[in-house]
């Protein structure tokens, strides 16, 4: 899993899986979550991030350490 904020657009992207989308969906007003050709959910697109979650802080909690040794 990926994330990436871009401040000049003020936008979130989390990629869930290195599959292209081939499908969107718009569930609430600037957030956006795409899906792979099966139907998976492989990202979400957060438009005006800023204004909907503190960007400025990233918490993680319970990683799976064969996560950590695989990055």
């Amino acid at each position: 899993m990926r994330i990436n904020y871009d401040a000049a657009t003020d936008s979130l992207y989390i990629h869930l899986a290195e599959r292209p989308s081939v499908d969107s969906d718009e569930v609430v007003d600037g957030v956006v979550l795409d899906y792979d050709a099966a139907g998976a959910l492989v990202g979400i697109d957060v438009q005006h991030a800023s204004l909907k979650a503190d960007i400025h802080r990233l918490a993680l909690s319970h990683m799976p350490l064969t996560s950590l040794e695989a990055a």
